[in-house]
């Protein structure tokens, strides 16, 4: 599997990019918006997928980790495929999935090409228990220390990861507790 590919941008529009690479591959390699973004040097390091189908090998490239784990949950949902999984990435970031996904906002969802109701729907039920589980807090490792904790003390993952989203708190212990206070006024 190919898991990273550094080298220089020697063709790029958005959705997708051409990297050449020290040994003279250029491999072409589909990416979000958002990664696309993230292309502004001549020479670029992306985290990859290669997605295996019948009539194609698709290579597809994200700027950091939690939008390449996004990716992979994605296409572990029904009627999700790799391009829709892309297109959802385009749309949002990782902790804008992850808030959706909280609040079960089936609209939002469907603002994304390709996606309707019933995969809006499909998505925030099959996603709900595990989308908080990821760490899609930019990097902070206490959002999923304390999501972690929250869950322990019996909470749904849903409830946890809306009541981290309105927490100011960044340090673990604090965060519990300002979660705590939140999800007791909810019950």
């Amino acid at each position: 599997m190919i898991a990273v590919i550094e080298g220089e941008i020697i063709a790029k529009e958005p959705g997708s990019c051409v990297l050449l690479t020290s040994g003279g591959v250029g491999y072409h390699i589909l990416v979000s918006l958002n990664t696309f973004a993230h292309l502004t040097e001549k020479r670029a390091r992306l985290l990859t997928t290669l997605v295996v189908r019948e009539d194609a090998l698709l290579l597809f490239g994200f700027a950091d980790d939690e939008e390449r784990r996004l990716f992979a949950l994605l296409l572990k949902v029904n009627g999700v495929g790799p391009k829709s999984a892309l297109a959802i990435l385009s749309t949002f970031t990782p902790q804008q999935f992850a808030k959706i996904i909280a609040e079960a906002n089936e609209t939002m969802l469907t603002r994304v090409p390709g996606v309707g109701k019933k995969t809006a729907a499909l998505m925030i039920v099959q996603l709900s228990g595990t989308i908080g589980k990821l760490d899609l807090s930019g990097g902070e490792a206490g959002n999923n220390e304390a999501f972690l904790a929250l869950e322990s003390l019996g909470f749904k993952p849903a409830e946890i990861t809306k009541a981290l989203g309105k927490c100011q708190a960044t340090e673990t212990v604090q965060l519990i507790k300002e979660a705590l206070k939140i999800l007791q006024k909810v019950s």
